[in-house]
């Protein structure tokens, strides 16, 4: 089983910058695809990115595209979400997770969830 936990979420206003961390426990985080997913309000979850056990493969919905950067760093059982020129849409709450089989873009497919961590960025 694996535990997730995200930190790293604020304010930020629009155009600057936050950085996601999300710790994992458990001694095979390596080989889990991890991915981030977000929730607006009153919208439903959806899909930021996602990276491949080693994160060498990635993937990212086409609204963060050229803005955040997801990255791994296995001996420290950690994924990162940098976030770069926020928007106000970028409002959400933001939850990594994790999934045994591939760096899917459905949250169905995903195993394991962090409990979210809050980011707001003003106009």
């Amino acid at each position: 089983q694996v535990q997730l936990v995200e930190s790293g979420g604020g304010l930020a206003q629009a155009g600057g910058s936050l950085r996601l961390s999300c710790a994992a426990s458990g001694r095979t985080f390596g080989t889990y695809a991890m991915g981030w997913f977000r929730q607006g309000p009153g919208k439903e979850r959806e899909f930021v990115a996602a990276a491949s056990w080693i994160g060498d493969s990635t993937n990212y919905a086409d609204s963060v595209k050229g803005r955040f950067t997801i990255s791994r760093d296995n001996a420290k059982n950690t994924v990162y979400l940098q976030m770069n020129s926020l928007k106000p849409e970028d409002t959400a709450v933001y939850y990594c997770a994790a999934d045994r089989v591939y760096y899917a873009t459905d949250p169905y497919e995903y195993d394991y969830w962090g409990q979210g961590t809050q980011v707001t960025v003003s106009s």
